[in-house]
């Protein structure tokens, strides 16, 4: 026996209107197992609730209560122009996932979390978080789903804290374990400039293992609760090898007005994480995975070249990614 629940959202007041900035909000809804050897699964939804996109990495996180565990969780979102990975905590009860793309205002992901039932009665709560470094209203960051209880929102997290960063240098290859620690940082996760770090957190404590990189960048903590600075963590060395070059093979349309606004999809390889540009006009509400690009055209003239840029260099100019504004009309700017 399954029991069937509705979605679970924070307070429908903070949701009434448009925040301002980008605003994420996480949501829950399915199946439960209700009794031993149940399986079931629920989907964690996440929605851009703002008035501007939701950018880059953000976090989320699934504990489940004794009894219920999850083999992990299916991403059914389209298109596919993000990069998305979870893991799965040994006892099989925490998830953690990290989305990587662009959500723009009233768009939805969301994804099938695997569960079953161990107890005769399955009791106890679900919750969820959500978050990310632009976030302008964390009071929608968590749900929860309480087995024969109260459905009333759960509190709002608290905004995170750092006292002291143990490790601020590490070769540029990666493999530094960095400590930080302060208060408000349960479900963190640790980012070297827009790297996600292999990332541990209590609510005092978060133990990071620094991806690769160069330079110096920014070291920040993400939580429910929000983001905060913990300083800058500075490479030295040589960094990791670059991934692939990028290269652009098709474009879903390749004219449109010049004032701008024709969605394009951009198709290729090696595309991840990268920035679209038209004629070197970077577009709007860019989000790539790694064979697919969403972007919306700036305004142009002419006909120009559809480049996409990631860590691995500029995708080279070629017939099948060249744009045409079909229009006289000039630009501003």
């Amino acid at each position: 026996m399954l029991a069937t629940i509705a979605l679970v959202t924070p307070s429908s007041a903070a949701l009434a209107d448009p925040a301002p900035g980008a605003d994420v909000s996480v949501g829950l809804a399915g199946n439960y197992p209700a009794r031993a050897n149940d399986s079931g699964n629920f989907s964690v939804t996440w929605t851009s609730e703002g008035s501007e996109d939701v950018t880059g990495v953000t976090r989320l996180t699934v504990d489940l209560p004794p009894g219920l565990t999850t083999s992990g969780a299916l991403m059914y979102s389209t298109p596919y122009d993000y990069t998305f990975t979870e893991t799965v905590s040994p006892d099989g009860r925490h998830l953690e996932a990290v989305y990587t793309g662009t959500i723009v205002p009233g768009r939805s992901h969301f994804m099938k979390v695997q569960v079953r039932s161990g107890a005769q009665t399955p009791s106890g709560t679900i919750t969820a978080t959500v978050a990310n470094a632009g976030d302008a209203d964390p009071a929608d960051n968590v749900a929860s789903y309480t087995y024969g209880g109260s459905s009333e929102p759960p509190a709002v997290p608290g905004e995170p804290v750092v006292t002291g960063v143990d490790t601020t240098t590490g070769p540029g290859t990666g493999g530094t374990t960095v400590r930080i620690t302060g208060y408000g940082l349960d479900s963190g996760l640790v980012l070297f400039g827009d790297d996600p770090a292999r990332t541990s957190c209590t609510s005092t404590a978060c133990t990071a293992v620094a991806p690769g990189g160069t330079g110096s960048v920014p070291l920040d903590v993400l939580t429910p609760g929000g983001a905060v600075e913990a300083g800058h963590f500075a490479y030295t060395g040589p960094g990791p090898v670059p991934p692939p070059a990028p290269a652009v093979t098709r474009l879903s349309t390749q004219s449109g007005p010049a004032a701008g606004g024709t969605s394009v999809n951009v198709f290729g390889t090696y595309l991840a994480h990268g920035t679209v540009r038209f004629g070197g006009r970077p577009a709007a509400h860019t989000s790539c995975g790694p064979e697919f690009c969403g972007a919306v055209a700036p305004a142009g003239t002419g006909t120009v070249d559809v480049t996409v840029e990631t860590g691995g260099g500029t995708s080279p100019a070629a017939a099948p990614a060249r744009y045409t504004y079909t229009t006289s009309a000039g630009i501003s700017g």
